[in-house]
């Protein structure tokens, strides 16, 4: 997984690993989701990959637009 840039410190989000339909994120709790087209829509896939990219505002979108919308938890 890359690290996730930011430079919120606060940040709940610590990492990321893009795949073609899904984003894979990890939390500071050690959590592990796995959103992808299917779950939590393609649009938002697309979004949530271009703000890990950047390093900015993902934690934020997830906990308003997509919290619960994950295909599965990993761990």
């Amino acid at each position: 997984m890359k690290p996730y840039k930011t430079a919120n410190q606060d940040t709940g989000v610590i990492a990321y690993e893009t795949g073609k339909d899904s984003i894979t994120i990890q939390f500071r709790d050690g959590s592990v989701y796995l959103y992808t087209n299917k779950s939590a829509g393609a649009d938002a896939i697309a979004e949530m990959k271009i703000l890990a990219k950047k390093g900015e505002g993902l934690t934020t979108y997830i906990n308003q637009h997509v919290r619960e919308h994950y295909e599965f938890k990993l761990r």
